[in-house]
């Protein structure tokens, strides 16, 4: 088994039972007993209180994962209990239960923070849903901080997030890597976490005291590229009014990623191969050699191999660099990482947005589990950064998503016509639609739709190549 695995297995081991720890709250002898029996029965260790002190007693004793809080209690109004039950544990999840409730009830327990609100007779199926959702959200969130706490102290994957198992073998493949000075090539969609990877390497290396310099390839012109890369001379060309360190020098035995490799123009590979071999270069303009200790991370969105068979990458290159491979999965294809994702950019963008940290509903979250993110974790970022700015309570809710992702708007009926064709065909069916809206939205205009889709243009166009999208000429004004 990876360490990465047994790191995580053991968290779960010293997590609480199975289903997970319920408090009631609750003045009636009734409503805890048939509360206690339900949610017993179905594997979850309960325990009760009459009234708030003892409740608050009981929640300083021993870690909760829910609390099932009644409004009126004897000594104190459920929703005046609320601060004092986060103060002793910020992230447990809260179901207030009435029999008297109000919609302006149910507004001030979730703005007070309450996960739900349910009123008294209440369906059990119901219920127990929502003491599941609300459990599973608790340990998603607290297995979140103690599985980032372990690898950041084993790992330093400070900003690194998953628990999936293909998430898993490549924590324990960065760690098994990163000692060496071997060159690496991180293959895998726009948006996958690449350049994090790429620094966890860094970090984890003989080199992390010196510079990781990162640089995307695919955004400059070639001539500006290589100077850029390998420095020049004073009058190298009409501009270089002075001589300039290029990202090699400035790289000097630290860490150079390149980023976007398979864009790179064929002349500028052949001198990235001359380094790599025999870890020497020029300025731009100059006659003298220059020693290069530096470790290339390469990465890549798009096919190599391809590449190289239509001549538009170099096979030499192609396998100096792919010494090591790590492809990283989309996150379509480790949707269990979703929810710590999720709760990872949520405390993130409340922190940076200054305001208490947000929770995520169940209503919200079964969008972006069915949602097939073609931008990836990325996308994720800026669909989680747009709902904590826009939100005005504690818990963020499906109103808060955008259309495309919780189905308000156009269906797409293509997908179930297409009965007989494999996930990957709908997947594709799915982007190559959702491309092409846009693109009709913006007039065939590439680089608006790429500013609202929020990925590169380059990315945009890979996409557009690989699915075979037609590109219509925009109609002249």
């Amino acid at each position: 088994m990876s360490e990465a695995a047994v790191i995580s297995g053991r968290m779960n081991e010293a997590a609480s039972p199975a289903r997970g720890r319920v408090l009631i709250i609750d003045d009636e002898m009734e409503i805890r007993e048939s509360l206690e029996t339900l949610l017993e029965f179905e594997g979850f260790e309960v325990d009760s209180a009459a009234n708030g002190t003892q409740g608050l007693a009981k929640l300083g004793s021993r870690p909760f994962d829910l609390v099932l809080l009644d409004l009126a209690l004897p000594d104190r109004n459920g929703i005046e209990l609320l601060p004092e039950i986060r103060s002793l544990d910020p992230q447990i999840s809260v179901i207030m239960i009435t029999a008297y409730g109000t919609v302006e009830d149910a507004v001030r327990a979730m703005q007070s923070g309450a996960t739900n609100f349910l009123q008294k007779p209440w369906d059990n199926e119901k219920l127990l849903a929502d003491v599941r959702a609300a459990v599973a959200r608790r340990r998603a969130e607290e297995e979140n901080i103690q599985l980032k706490r372990a690898l950041k102290q084993r790992y330093n994957f400070e900003n690194i997030v998953g628990k999936s198992e293909a998430m898993l073998k490549i924590f324990d493949l960065v760690a098994q890597v990163a000692p060496s000075r071997s060159t690496v090539l991180l293959q895998g969609e726009s948006g996958t976490g690449k350049e994090l990877i790429a620094k966890a390497l860094h970090l984890n290396s003989p080199r992390r005291e010196r510079s990781f310099v990162p640089v995307n390839t695919g955004s400059m012109p070639p001539d500006l590229l290589e100077s850029t890369l390998f420095g020049h001379v004073k009058g190298a060309f009409t501009s270089a009014i002075s001589s300039k360190k290029g990202l090699f020098e400035i790289a000097d035995r630290g860490t150079l990623f390149l980023d976007e490799i398979g864009t790179m123009g064929l002349d500028t590979q052949s001198k990235i191969l001359r380094v790599l071999q025999d870890r020497k270069f020029m300025h731009l303009g100059g006659v003298h050699e220059i020693q290069a200790d530096v470790r290339i991370i390469a990465a890549t969105n798009v096919d190599l191999r391809q590449l190289v068979r239509e001549a538009k990458f170099r096979e030499d290159l192609f396998y100096r660099l792919n010494v090591i491979t790590i492809d990283l999965p989309p996150l379509r294809q480790r949707k269990e990482d979703i929810p710590l994702l999720a709760d990872h950019f949520l405390h993130k963008y409340s922190e940076e947005n200054q305001r208490p940290a947000r929770t995520l509903s169940t209503e919200a979250l079964r969008p972006l589990l069915n949602y097939s993110w073609p931008g990836n974790v990325r996308e994720l970022e800026n669909v989680i950064e747009r709902a904590v700015v826009l939100s005005s309570g504690p818990s963020i809710g499906p109103e808060l998503l955008p259309d495309h992702i919780v189905g308000r708007g156009a269906s797409l009926p293509f997908v179930e016509t297409r009965t007989d064709a494999s996930l990957f065909d709908i997947l594709e069916d799915c982007e190559r639609h959702i491309i092409t809206n846009m693109l009709e939205k913006c007039g065939w205009n590439q680089t608006e739709a790429a500013d609202r889709f929020r990925i590169p243009l380059s990315t945009l166009n890979q996409k557009i190549k690989r699915l075979s999208i037609e590109i219509k000429k925009r109609a002249r004004e």
